[in-house]
């Protein structure tokens, strides 16, 4: 291995033109892929195909229809929805919403389809019409229905009668997502300006699925046009500031660049989309690429400073960091890899992207680099002597109190990794969107003033054909929505059987008495199907009962609560359902509010598996690396400390770690590797070629190895803090913890370490030295 190590970079100059040629090519080859990259504008990206929660979500939209919204909330600033001027809006408004693309449904208090009897008839008609021309009395009489039906309050009309809404029901194809999605969001947002013009007294409000999944790739969209180009700048500065060098900072700018085009490139190739996590792939390459090349550069601009020629410097960069660097690499890569055992689809992308990434960082770092460096003048200042003199005090200072430090850092270490339990299980996943969105502030004042974007959807099942009409069904369906109606959580219940008791009411002469559900199946089923006939196209029963009238379907609208708290609700929902309503056969609580719920918490078991079995890989390739067990051993503590120490110290300032932050441990583990194993080689290359004790050693490694350890975990942190600046809260909390955790790594690898290392070193040597005295 030294043989090739010292041969290596006496090829690179010899084929410099050669490798320039190919690094361009292979780059151009890879590139391309990059035309297949496309954005998907689908929040069910974030579950697998096999997710049992989307599996159940789809057999209830197959049953009934597509709940997939966009809800238009208008908001009078006089707080009066029962005006003329408001209820023409609202009429105007729900005319023209029946053109948005891909609508298949648009309910609004105006064309709620009231039913009323007149003699022996059955009547089913909007609920107003001419708002603009309705007198006061007629108002009042609109006004009365509206507040006193159940499938209106709070739903489309609040309580305090201050605002309203328009829900327009969107089935998109999903053959073209990326045009679809938007294309819906234009037309609604232009409806939305439309009646802010015609209405400047109104406050207009937009939420709802479709507008979400448009966040979706609007936020991955403005952050990479926002992120990616600061992450660039800054890293750039760090490193002009860092590396004092034009040259370097040059080709360091064009091995990013390339590493990121292929990796992008590839990743269009094998068919990964675009998603909010994976779209911060770029920024997170172009963050963990610097590190092989600020150790490239640092051991080439050390070693040409103090007398050696370019091309001897080149060599000796390779020489003494072509094996940290690999090793580094695909640590790094081991890491990034063991996110493909997330549960969340865009996590496993971002792994392999970033993975990809590093695997190019690696070979152009130590070809590309080199050979660019080569060929172009390098004007840094010579150097009399070869030590770098802070980093030679700073090593000395430890190695002088490492006993002290070794006992200080290991209290600080248990405190904060005490602090892990302090950590709860939590997502709010209108909360992935800071409040610089429009969605969020919409979705926000939506459910604080009408009803929430939160739901769980039941499909209740009877057992039988026509089965919903059986009293004894009824009464349980009307039950069950009666307890989640007091459940404090709830906003709204939307469930058929307040329709049957206004039908049976409306069947005995409007009696207010008869507002109770029918006691004869036969009656129940000409009720609903007279009802039925006489609704027009468009605002049918389709969405609330199957074709063959088995079950039905119930939707629960809830304020914006925790994962936990959805989770907790569901089961006291499905053991209320086992003690009181045996005629109930199947209802399982589904929808997104669920399916968010329920990722969280699986992605964690998922990740610890992962990360796991990359702990076992890494700890393989180090132990293989240094030829040591013992070493390998000791590698672990800084590797394992500083994902701990982060989730510690996050327990105490936040506490709540959402999906996002679940695959951090693995993310962080192969970077925090780095720095441990460049420490290390230097270390064990002392002890090994030069003979130094471990005092020596470790202060070697300072000297040698501790500038460039300090620029590179500088770099890091600042490229993930970087990603705490995005507007979507699972870029910018898993970005936030990376940062933490990589400035733990640091600290770990320079106060704690060598130390460690001292300790144990010594004490192995002392046995050595009584075992031979004794023989």
């Amino acid at each position: 291995m030294k043989h090739f190590e010292a041969q290596f970079g006496i090829w690179v100059l010899k084929a410099r033109w050669l490798i320039v040629l190919l690094t361009l090519i292979i780059v151009a080859a890879a590139g391309s892929g990059g035309r297949h990259l496309e954005f998907t504008t689908n929040y069910r990206v974030f579950f697998s195909p096999d997710n049992p929660e989307l599996l159940a979500f789809q057999f209830m939209e197959d049953a009934y229809s597509k709940n997939d919204n966009a809800m238009i909330l208008l908001a009078p600033r006089d707080g009066k929805v029962f005006t003329n001027q408001t209820l023409a809006a609202v009429e105007r408004l729900t005319e023209r919403a029946w053109q948005t693309p891909y609508s298949t449904r648009v309910d609004s208090i105006s064309n709620f389809q009231y039913t009323e009897a007149e003699e022996d008839d059955l009547l089913v008609h909007d609920l107003y019409q001419n708002g603009a021309e309705l007198n006061d009395e007629q108002i009042a009489d609109v006004r009365r229905k509206a507040i006193n039906e159940p499938l209106l309050i709070n739903r489309l009309i609040s309580e305090r009668e201050h605002v309203t809404a328009v829900n327009i029901t969107i089935h998109l194809p999903g053959k073209h997502e990326a045009v679809e999605t938007p294309e819906v969001a234009s037309f609604v947002r232009g409806l939305v300006d439309e009646v802010k013009a015609e209405n400047p007294d109104m406050d207009v409000y937009l939420t709802g699925m479709v507008m979400m999944n448009n966040a979706f790739s609007e936020s991955s969209k403005n952050d990479m046009k926002l992120l990616v180009p600061l992450s660039f700048g800054l890293m750039l500065l760090c490193l002009g500031i860092l590396i004092k060098g034009v040259t370097g900072t040059i080709g360091t700018l064009l091995v990013i660049m390339f590493s990121i085009i292929s990796a992008m490139g590839i990743g269009g190739y094998i068919g990964f989309p675009l998603s909010p996590p994976s779209a911060t792939s770029p920024t997170i390459i172009l963050t963990v690429a610097i590190a092989n090349c600020v150790h490239v550069l640092v051991s080439f601009l050390h070693g040409y400073r103090h007398g050696l020629g370019k091309d001897e410097a080149i060599v000796e960069s390779l020489r003494i960091n072509l094996q940290p660097i690999f090793i580094a690499s695909v640590t790094t890569a081991i890491g990034f890899l063991s996110m493909n055992f997330s549960e969340v689809p865009p996590f496993r992308h971002l792994g392999n992207f970033v993975a990809m990434g590093v695997v190019a960082s690696l070979l152009f770092s130590v070809t590309f680099l080199p050979a660019f460096i080569s060929l172009l003048p390098v004007k840094v200042p010579r150097q009399e002597h070869g030590k770098d003199t802070p980093m030679l005090k700073l090593g000395q200072f430890i190695v002088r109190h490492h006993s002290k430090l070794l006992w200080g850092m290991a209290l600080v270490i248990i405190v904060l990794v005490s602090s892990i339990t302090r950590n709860e299980m939590n997502d709010v996943f209108v909360h992935y969107f800071d409040e610089s969105i429009q969605f969020r502030t919409d979705s926000d004042f939506t459910t604080d003033n009408l009803t929430g974007l939160y739901s769980i959807e039941y499909s209740l099942e009877s057992g039988e054909s026509g089965g919903i009409s059986n009293p004894e069904f009824l009464q349980q369906t009307k039950l069950f929505a009666d307890w989640y109606r007091e459940q404090p959580e709830t906003m709204h219940v939307s469930v058929i059987t307040d329709t049957m008791q206004r039908l049976n009411k409306n069947m005995h002469g409007d009696d207010p008495a008869a507002y109770t559900l029918p006691d004869q199946r036969d009656l129940a089923a000409q009720y609903l199907l007279l009802y039925e006939m006489s609704l027009p196209y468009g605002l049918d029963l389709n969405n609330q009962i199957t074709v063959d009238k088995s079950s039905t379907r119930m939707v629960v609208s809830l304020e914006t609560i925790s994962s936990n708290e959805v989770l907790a609700l569901e089961d006291r929902a499905q053991d209320w359902l086992s003690q009181n309503a045996p005629a109930i056969k199947q209802a399982n609580g589904t929808g997104t509010t669920p399916m968010f719920a329920h990722i969280g918490s699986r992605n964690i078991s998922s990740m610890l598996i992962g990360t796991t079995i990359a702990l076992v890989f890494i700890s393989f390739v180090l132990v293989l690396a240094f030829r040591s067990l013992l070493i390998g051993v000791i590698s672990l503590v800084p590797n394992l400390i500083p994902a701990a120490m982060g989730f510690g110290l996050w327990g105490i300032v936040d506490g709540e770690v959402g999906l996002a932050l679940s695959v951090v441990t693995g993310m962080t583990l192969g970077i925090v590797v780095d720095d441990t194993v460049h420490f290390l080689s230097k270390y064990v290359r002392a002890r090994r070629e030069n003979g130094l004790h471990s005092r020596d050693a470790v202060i070697y490694a300072f000297s040698t190895v501790g500038r460039a350890l300090i620029i590179t975990s500088t770099v890091l942190v600042i490229g993930f803090l970087v990603l705490a600046l995005s507007s979507f809260q699972l870029n910018s909390g898993m970005g936030l913890l990376t940062a933490i955790v990589i400035a733990f790594a640091l600290a770990a690898d320079f106060l704690f370490l060598p130390p460690l290392l001292i300790k144990i070193e010594e004490y192995f040597d002392e046995k050595l030295v009584a075992a031979t005295a004794h023989s």
